[in-house]
């Protein structure tokens, strides 16, 4: 499945009963992006180009109008080249804006300028922001129903959005703002992941079991505010905590984690992170690179 056409095909639906949501984008209404929403919806479907900054800026004043404009675009661009307009404008105000996009992590294929592995720590920083990191294709319809009737701004992030994994049963899941699934039980140790890293996080825990070692597989896809009585659990009921992540190892979910381990004075029995060293990646694809820098399932299976 590919969570861009899963998104695409939701908000069609979503565009169709609600006439206040807004779709604006950076250079995709091509034939494969979103070009049937502006052909179906051409007074509520805008491409502003390749201008994130104004895309963030219009749909600000959209907000302001009653809307609930929906940002599509690549996500290096739209938390970095218009981080003013999104803290500024959107989050300063508290506006109901959804900026939704692909490249996050090491995944976009196209080197430093066009992956996100900064862009958690960016934007989790911002006052009034939700922060949300999709696994599955199947999720992100989920949540983008629920963000339809969540106040304040929304940052969703997506991978690559092509070929992705399914990694549960539509339905079979209730997914809540602020919640996380625990997709694997286990009781030696407890793998906290988001995005891709669910996926290889849940290989990686049925491996382990050929050596007797029982991983928990937590998908914390709300990254702010993120699921603290699971975190919490999972240092009770396992001891042992691995954050994993498709971002720099500092300043994501790991450095959450962590604050809040301090904070409260949490010592899990052993606390260990996997994600991006202090690199601009070079390119490839995001296996290649995940192995190239150390964060691969090999890697965090040892």
């Amino acid at each position: 499945m590919e969570m861009r056409v899963v998104l695409e095909s939701e908000l069609e639906k979503l565009m169709e009963q609600n006439e206040n949501i807004v779709v604006i984008d950076a250079d995709l209404s091509k034939p494969n992006g979103t070009a049937p929403l502006h052909k179906k919806f051409p007074d509520r479907a805008f491409d502003v180009g390749i201008a994130e900054q104004n895309c963030v800026g219009v749909a600000a004043g959209l907000a302001l109008e009653g809307n609930i404009p929906v940002i599509m675009g690549m996500l290096p661009f739209l938390s970095m080249r218009a981080c003013e307009q999104v803290r500024t404008a959107v989050c300063y105000q508290n506006l109901p804006v959804r900026i939704i996009g692909t490249g996050g992590g090491l995944t976009s294929g196209g080197g430093s300028t066009h992956n996100a592995m900064e862009d958690i720590a960016i934007v989790k920083s911002m006052v009034n922001m939700t922060v949300i990191s999709i696994c599955d294709p199947n999720m992100i319809r989920d949540i983008l129903h629920l963000s339809m009737e969540y106040p304040g701004p929304m940052y969703i992030r997506l991978a690559q959005g092509k070929k992705d994994r399914q990694l549960y049963e539509p339905g079979a899941v209730d997914f809540a703002i602020g919640g996380s699934v625990t997709a694997r039980d286990g009781k030696d140790a407890t793998i906290l992941a988001h995005g891709e890293m669910v996926g290889e996080a849940l290989d990686a825990a049925e491996e382990l079991t050929a050596e007797g070692i029982d991983v928990r597989v937590v998908d914390m896809y709300t990254i702010k505010p993120f699921d603290r009585q699971a975190v919490q659990s999972a240092v009770d009921e396992t001891g042992n905590i691995i954050v994993w992540e498709d971002h720099l190892m500092m300043g994501g979910l790991a450095s959450s984690i962590a604050d809040f381990f301090v904070d409260n004075g949490i010592q899990p029995r052993k606390f260990r992170r996997f994600g991006i060293p202090q690199v601009y990646a070079g390119f490839g694809s995001g296996e290649a690179l995940r192995q190239k820098y150390g964060y691969a399932k090999e890697d965090v299976m040892k």
